[in-house]
């Protein structure tokens, strides 16, 4: 048997001939500057050969994962990634229906829970039945719990009951969701005012989303509508003096009950030279149910939009009648509203209260959920609620929440490829983390780790070093071996970060705090606990504590959002707080996340920010492409022009493999090369369009150091340690701190006002310490312009170097949302209520 997995002669991407043997069932740990090769070699060759391999060993068709070609793989296992995109956007998947917990809370109060009778509102017990000890929840129980129309007599006054299956503690069935917002527990509406200026006429663009030629098609259809009714519509009128018929008609339409009502004994006309006329409000709710897999085209239609909690069920999502269950006195809204850790230890009351009979039939459920949330408290979410909407997550939460799951799946022989497991965790968590990993690997699994957390790469049992540099400069294994092995070597820049021989360094001089603030008085957004806080302007400030601890809530969810409300009149209300003083100091407020820059593979990180604009100008300045007549537009891949037609100048074509994942294939008109002869055949420095694209920020910039306004985009790229991304590489294949980053470079390239305010979430996601040490000097160079910049940061390397920090706690979840320590990082240091300063004392000696 293997006892290696052997790579010889791995050239992909930036991959120089690597050739390397990994030792199985270990915690390995792959490291390197940002752009070095490691995603390459962990996921695009470990993880899909591993892919491959097992596929084809069971007579499955890999045609989406070709065999790589010019390198052998040996003694690979079938492997397991958990990366950082996050793939579950529904609104109606929760951290409890994507972990089962809820899935076994619902089967939990379908069977020991107690409700009010409807008829004498005495406590009902449930029914008694005999359940299989093994019996778990499925979808059959489920149809049929849903489907059962049976009764059982109330004991005190005989009432007939309605049974209530696990199905009536669901919000997506029927039987359980509010009716209202169908389990969502928010409703949308659309807001009139933002649709119309009520000032204007139709024809001087009264309705303020139609364009001239709406205008002119709509007119018509209203002008026959007023013909049919006889309602005496004149469209150049004002809006605001029609009458509230030919209002319902503008904005609901013929169909609609709203207009209907004013003629409760006309038919509405069936056609457009009738008068059938849809109605703007009546329009806009139907292309937005329409398009709800099309997320770009819901994004326009949203500014006409708020969101309001259901007025019915109050955001708990569940009927009435499932909302009065109750065990132990709780409902399962509350319960879902309980972090994991509070949850947990609810459970664990439940025994010794129950009767026998509740203990026989609960016994197991118990069992399992005990199981399944002390995976999650193992993997550091404690925090976190059951009612928590999984696109909230952060990709660092999302991935736990798969790390725990596959904590229980008990599997053996298995390559795991993870991607930096500690984002978004505190320092004191990590040790679990490392806990947990090493479980899996002691269940006889090889378990390959992406990382540049210190602590983690000490605790490898082999550590490999990718560089000694990023894109065309990186790609070569650096060093190999045991952490102190690997720390004895020279050459390696991550070995010298180990040994600490090299260190993120701490400013000598920080800036003082200066007299300007924003002061924030009782924020109380979810767990925040009436929290009042200075924070202090042109300054760096961190804002760090424990995962849970209420630091987003705070900064994201109200300052932000009142900010921004106060700044552009946003639709969004910010989070719950008596009042914020300093908000004139600020004119401009930047929000840079972790959200993708697009979820389209045309958008890039060239035109995101806006530096292919500048490099297409270039292109359409030479004698070549004057003399073809071109312009800017034909060297856009986005645009009909000068891109290949085929393939609209995606370089590949999509085919359909009907039950498997569709298969990107070569276009056959370009080779892959987006544009037509005539367009490449236009040269800027000796490259086409398309070389160009294929080019990393790096090498562009020395291609376009003589065009200013790609030049300068290029170089702050490069700056936030972007220099090895290519301009071409797909938006939607950036992680979440490279996109992040693309954002901050996009807003560096713009003039600040010096009174604006920037906010990061993370912005060291992906960092090696050394790439770390870049960012900062960035960051201080957008201080030093008279900016304010709030980090939310776990990351103690930028943590200790900030001028100012804010530290949350003391725990996560309710047991947190309090200010533990503000002031210098040393004054936070001396804080010994705070996490954070003990691991700053340490640093900071």
């Amino acid at each position: 048997m293997n006892e290696t997995i052997t790579i010889k002669g791995a050239r992909l991407h930036n991959l120089k001939n690597v050739s390397l043997s990994i030792p199985k069932d270990k915690l390995v740990v792959l490291t390197g500057l940002s752009g070095s090769g490691k995603s390459t070699l962990g996921f695009d060759i470990l993880n899909k050969e591993g892919m491959r391999q097992y596929m084809e060993s069971l007579g499955l068709v890999t045609d989406g994962l070709s065999k790589p070609q010019g390198m052998t793989i040996t003694g690979l296992s079938p492997s397991i990634s958990v990366d950082q995109h996050l793939t579950n956007h529904s609104p109606r998947s929760t951290v409890g229906t994507a972990t089962e917990v809820f899935t076994y809370l619902r089967v939990l109060f379908a069977r020991v829970g107690h409700r009010p009778c409807p008829a004498c509102g005495k406590d009902v017990p449930p029914p008694i039945y005999e359940y299989a000890e093994d019996e778990i929840p499925n979808e059959t129980n489920e149809v049929q719990s849903e489907s059962s129309e049976d009764n059982f007599p109330c004991p005190h006054c005989g009432a007939p009951i309605p049974e209530m299956g696990m199905a009536y503690f669901s919000f997506n069935k029927p039987a359980g969701a509010c009716p209202t917002c169908t389990g969502l527990g928010v409703v949308r509406q659309v807001v009139v005012s933002r649709m119309l200026d009520e000032n204007k006429s139709i024809p001087e663009n009264g309705i303020i989303w139609w364009d001239e030629f709406h205008i002119n098609y709509y007119t018509q259809i209203l002008q026959n509508a007023s013909l049919y009714y006889g309602l005496d519509l004149n469209i150049n009128t004002p809006i605001k003096e029609f009458t509230e018929t030919q209002r319902d008609l503008i904005l609901y339409g013929t169909q609609s009950t709203q207009f209907s009502r004013h003629f409760p004994n006309k038919k509405p006309p069936k056609t457009n030279a009738q008068g059938n006329f849809e109605g703007i409000v009546t329009n806009l709710l139907r292309r937005f149910d329409e398009h709800a897999s099309n997320e770009s085209y819901r994004a326009k239609l949203e500014p006409y939009f708020s969101t309001q909690t259901c007025p019915d069920c109050g955001g708990t999502r569940l009927r009435p009648e499932s909302r009065l269950v109750t065990v132990n006195g709780k409902s399962i809204i509350e319960i879902a509203r309980l972090p994991l850790n509070a949850l947990y230890a609810w459970l664990k009351s439940l025994p010794p209260i129950f009767t026998a009979q509740e203990n026989l039939i609960a016994g197991s459920i118990l069992i399992d959920l005990d199981d399944r949330i002390n995976r999650l408290l193992e993997v550091g979410v404690g925090y976190l609620t059951l009612e928590r909407s999984s696109p909230s997550l952060s990709a660092g939460e999302a991935q736990r929440l798969r790390l725990a799951s596959l904590l229980g799946s008990g599997l053996t022989g298995v390559l795991y490829v993870l991607d930096e497991p500690t984002i978004g965790l505190h320092q004191r968590d990590t040790q679990s983390l490392i806990r947990v990993l090493r479980r899996l690997r002691d269940l006889g699994n090889t378990v390959l780790v992406i990382e540049h957390d210190i602590e983690v790469m000490h605790a490898a049992d082999y550590l490999i070093d990718i560089g000694p540099g990023a894109g065309k400069h990186g790609g070569e294994i650096v060093a190999a071996g045991s952490p102190e092995e690997v720390m004895r070597n020279k050459t390696s820049l991550t070995g010298q970060y180990l040994s600490g021989e090299k260190i993120v360094a701490v400013p000598r001089h920080r800036r003082m705090y200066n007299g300007r603030e924003l002061f924030i008085h009782n924020a109380c957004e979810h767990n925040l606990k009436n929290v009042t806080v200075s924070i202090p302007l042109r300054l760096l400030v961190a804002v760090t504590g424990v995962s849970g601890s209420g630091k987003s809530s705070l900064i994201f969810d109200v300052i932000d959002k009142a900010l921004r409300k106060r700044l552009t009149n946003a639709n969004t209300e910010p989070g719950k707080f008596d009042h914020i003083d300093g908000m004139d100091q600020i004119d401009k407020v930047i929000t840079i996340d972790q959200e993708h820059i697009g979820r389209i593979p045309r958008s890039n990180a060239a035109t995101y920010s806006d530096a292919f604009t500048a490099i297409r100008e270039a292109f359409a300045s030479m004698e070549e492409a004057r003399w073809r007549k071109f312009s800017p537009r034909h060297f856009s891949f986005n645009v009909p022009g000068g891109r290949c037609e085929r393939c609209e100048g995606t370089g590949v074509l999509t085919v359909k493999m009907h039950f498997l994942p569709d298969v990107e294939v070569r276009c056959p008109v370009c080779h892959g090369r987006r544009f037509t002869r005539e367009t490449l055949a236009v040269k800027y420095g000796g490259f086409d369009i398309s070389q160009i694209l294929d080019m990393t920020v790096e090498e562009a910039l020395t291609v376009f150091q003589d065009v200013p306004a790609a030049a300068s985009r290029l170089k702050v790229m490069s700056d936030v340690g972007l220099g090895y991304l290519k301009l071409g590489q797909p938006a939607t294949t950036l992680s979440g701190g490279e996109a992040q980053r693309v954002k901050l470079a996009k807003e560096l390239g713009r003039k600040a006002t010096g009174r604006t305010l920037y906010l990061l979430d993370e912005p060291t996601t992906g960092l090696h310490p050394d790439d770390t040490g870049r960012l900062l000097a960035v960051l201080q160079r957008l201080v030093d312009a008279g900016n304010s910049v709030l980090v939310v940061e776990h990351n103690l390397d930028l943590v200790k170097a900030a001028d100012w920090v804010i530290d949350l706690g003391p725990e996560g979840g309710e047991a947190g949302g309090r200010l533990i320590a503000e002031g210098s990082p040393e004054q936070v240091a001396n804080v010994n209520e705070s996490f954070t300063g003990r691991y700053l004392r340490q640093l900071l000696r």
